[in-house]
């Protein structure tokens, strides 16, 4: 597949506050926040990939070459009506994680604090700008598509990380892994993504929702979790 490098133009700002760990009113000057998403839409270089592979349901396995079996009783019951995968690798590059290091060292923690949590909604929004476009794609094959799913949500261990990585040919797009499973740059995403034929009906779970990955995961105290009626 060709590099997707579509820009960001607006970050949401209340996903900014969530990602710093900030609930309804904050301590800073509101200037302090759109100094931070405007140095982040400055900064953030959007790169991602993906790859579509058949996918057997009944034995969990990708039939790419060789072939990798999903090891997550959350996943497989996700993909339980899926007959391809769409795998994918996005990133926002280095230059905003940077910036927000050199803050830290400065002294200006709030800046620091708020650029590195800009960097995650950033991501985030151009990982839900790749899935849009894999969606589009998908729907004029007949194929509907589920939420994304990543290593490291539910039960999905994060040790799968380099193998989504390698399926999804994410070094095109500059990202790599560490041998503790953290991706390069920091501000990156690896996902994958069910395929289901337009016919079937799918249960509300299933269906694409932002918050749905956040209701499987078991880290009740996350300060960027979402609520469910986000």
């Amino acid at each position: 597949m060709p590099i997707y490098n579509a820009p960001i133009t607006a970050l949401d700002k209340t996903e900014v506050l969530r990602y710093a760990g900030f609930r309804g009113e904050t301590p800073f000057p509101n200037a302090l926040l759109e100094e931070a998403c405007t140095e982040a839409l400055t900064l953030t270089k959007p790169q991602g990939i993906w790859n579509i592979y058949k996918y057997d349901a009944a034995t969990h396995m990708i039939l790419s070459q060789p072939s990798f079996c999903l090891a997550s009783n959350n996943l497989t019951h996700h993909l339980e009506k899926a007959i391809e995968i769409a795998i994918m690798t996005i990133t926002i590059g280095s230059e905003l994680e940077t910036k927000a290091s050199a803050s830290f060292t400065d002294g200006n923690y709030t800046l620091g604090l708020l650029l590195d949590a800009a960097g995650t909604a950033a991501v985030e929004t151009a990982a839900d700008a790749l899935n849009k476009l894999i969606t589009t794609v998908s729907a004029k094959r007949g194929l509907k598509t589920l939420w994304r799913f990543s290593p490291g949500y539910g039960d999905w261990n994060i040790t799968n990380q380099p193998q989504i990585l390698k399926l999804s040919d994410g070094h095109l797009a500059g990202v790599s892994v560490t041998s503790t499973c953290m991706l390069l740059p920091r501000k990156s995403v690896t996902a994958v993504i069910g395929l289901v034929p337009a016919e079937k009906e799918l249960s509300a779970t299933q269906q694409q929702n932002n918050n749905s990955n956040c209701q499987i995961c078991q880290k009740q105290n996350c300060i960027a979790r979402k609520e469910p009626n986000k």
